[in-house]
């Protein structure tokens, strides 16, 4: 139960989820939201209201920042697999014990038409292309192209927010800086483009990326589906009108 009159929220957040519920807990009453941005993009979509960027410093930089700004709840509203803050944050909320929720939209499920061949981690998605793709397009994210770089005899598509590091290990292919989200008509025109053979995703969820799986369907190619992670106990919701369902009930009860 919530005692107090004037509630401060702390949003880990990142996603457009996280910037609706932001916008959506500004219209409640005693409540003040503070959103936090992990600050791996060059350009981060901000939020409107109390916005901070940057890391924590691990479990003891979390806790000694909800207590330095007094949070009274902490909303993890992270990409599903960020699942390192997600751990950090179940274990900083409950050192301090208080409330914690995680908004975690559905995963995509595999529908008539797909062809997934689903793995555990980017290295298996790798181990799956060497012997099965001639030109992948690969939407994993910048942080995860060293794990492809061997595959020198395959040629990458390789989409992303911000480009690489000069030093970075690169798979052969072309870069490609977007950000979604992304329409089916575009993703069509890619897979023609390119002669994409296989795409290689990460099972995020939700509508801004989801056209190229539509578009892989309708073509009939190849999905390497990398799983999500584990998720740390704790209540979960699916959406933001859950999420706001959810601290309303908090407050009232």
């Amino acid at each position: 139960m919530l005692n107090a009159k004037y509630k401060r929220v702390l949003i880990l957040g990142g996603t457009g989820e996280a910037a609706e519920l932001g916008v959506r807990i500004a219209n409640i009453n005693g409540i003040e939201a503070i959103a936090s941005l992990a600050g791996r993009t060059r350009e981060p979509s901000i939020p409107s209201g109390n916005v901070r960027i940057g890391g924590f410093g691990g479990v003891e930089g979390l806790v000694e920042y909800l207590r330095q700004m007094k949070i009274d709840i902490l909303i993890d509203a992270t990409h599903p697999f960020a699942n390192q803050i997600s751990y950090n944050a179940a274990a900083a909320a409950n050192k301090i014990k208080i409330l914690r929720l995680m908004l975690i939209r559905p995963a995509w499920e595999k529908m008539t038409g797909d062809r997934w061949i689903e793995v555990d981690s980017n290295s298996a998605a790798a181990d799956i292309l060497k012997n099965q793709a001639k030109r992948v397009f690969l939407t994993v994210g910048r942080q995860e192209l060293s794990t492809f770089a061997h595959l020198q005899h395959i040629w990458f598509l390789m989409r992303m927010i911000d480009p690489p590091g000069k030093d970075a290990l690169v798979p052969p292919g072309m870069i490609l800086c977007d950000r979604g989200p992304f329409v089916l008509e575009n993703e069509r025109k890619i897979l023609i483009q390119h002669n994409i053979d296989t795409i290689v995703s990460k099972n995020s969820g939700g509508d801004a990326t989801y056209a190229k799986i539509m578009a892989a369907r309708e073509r009939d190619l190849q999905v390497v589906m990398v799983k999500r992670p584990k998720v740390p106990a704790g209540e979960q919701v699916a959406d933001v009108d859950s999420a706001v369902a959810w601290l309303l009930n908090k407050l009232h009860s």
